[in-house]
């Protein structure tokens, strides 16, 4: 028997923001269902001001309208630091699957936390390349702008975490004291129209699964797709709402419980004048303190059973995936 396609539900979170039991309970039954299922969902009401996603959405696209030359004076500093700009073809998601494939059709910048404490825990040697300074054109409003927004996902990113402890049947601050340093990632995709045919194999973003414990997208268009059933389905564009999915590290902090889904972005049509435009998507990437220990969270096995993953931090489970990522495809990049 060939498994059966799952959709991605949409959820509305404005029960859970009411603040009543009921409210939650019934956002964090819909979030079970759709994390054990498909990992993927889109969220309304998600409380994040419109007039704060115009802004960093505009100012990203004024970025990416750069002259290349422009764009360059923000290369990412070193290899080992997902901060700045990359441009078209210099990172292929397929190598996080170890699978040769032709560079993504898409450019990227990216920016990690900002305003960091000066501290030990913040700048000693545990915290590796996770504080690292983040890189900036000259442009103005980019550096306040992406900071509002980094703010604004780093709170939606907890709200949502104490819905998935609600979805689990844990306390719902459980997941409070594991995030409140998160070493999370904001990364703005430009995906160009295209004029040529891509190569064999080529994609604006191959097929990956993310690494952390949860991605917020604000996608301006459709294109985004989730495997299901053992083909594709397309992830429904809601204007004004966001796309959730879980990552590889929450499907192992739930023992495999919940699922983190392989995705891509699929070519448009290049003699369809109306799909084949510029793309631009808004990703955060949430994980936790690099120090959060990640083992099998409570109720996640059966009396007797085994967890199927040893206890690993928040930090070594990231790098691992960099180093293995570095080992097989030769270039650090954020799933």
């Amino acid at each position: 028997m060939s498994p059966t396609s799952v959709g991605v539900p949409i959820i509305d979170l404005q029960p859970y923001f009411s603040d009543t039991p009921e409210g939650k309970a019934a956002v964090a039954r819909a979030m079970d269902e759709a994390c054990s299922s498909i990992g993927f969902l889109v969220i309304t009401q998600h409380q994040i001001p419109q007039d704060l996603i115009d802004r960093v959405s505009r100012v990203s696209q004024e970025f990416f309208e750069l002259p290349l030359s422009d764009k360059r004076k923000a290369d990412r500093p070193s290899p080992d630091t997902v901060r700045g700009y990359s441009a078209v073809t210099e990172e292929s998601l397929a190598y996080s699957l170890e699978e040769a494939a032709p560079g993504d059709l898409k450019e990227s910048f990216s920016t990690g936390p900002a305003n960091v404490p000066d501290d030990a825990y913040h700048r000693g040697p545990a915290a590796g390349p996770h504080f690292a300074p983040n890189v900036w054109p000259a442009l103005p409003g980019m550096r306040e702008t992406y900071a509002e927004y980094f703010a604004a996902m780093s709170d939606l990113s907890c709200s949502l975490m104490r819905i998935f402890a609600l979805a689990l049947e844990m306390e719902e601050h459980y997941f409070d004291d594991k995030i409140d340093k998160h070493i999370s990632m904001f990364r703005a995709l430009s995906y160009p129209p295209q004029e040529e045919p891509p190569l064999p194999g080529q994609l604006r973003a191959g097929a990956h699964t993310d690494y952390g414990s949860l991605t917020i997208v604000l996608p301006d268009s459709p294109g985004l797709q989730v495997a299901s059933g053992g083909g594709w389905i397309d992830v429904p564009h809601v204007p004004g709402a966001f796309v959730v999915n879980l990552g590889d590290l929450m499907m192992r902090w739930t023992n495999d419980r919940w699922v983190s889904t392989l995705h891509r972005v699929v070519n448009p049509q290049l003699d369809n004048m109306q799909s084949n435009t510029r793309r631009q998507s808004l990703v955060f990437f949430h994980q936790p303190n690099y120090d959060a220990m990640i083992t099998c969270l409570p109720g996640c096995t059966a009396p007797g059973e085994t967890p199927l993953y040893a206890p690993i931090t928040s930090g070594d489970h990231l790098t691992s995936k960099f180093v293995k990522q570095t080992t097989f495809g030769g270039t650090k990049i954020a799933a």
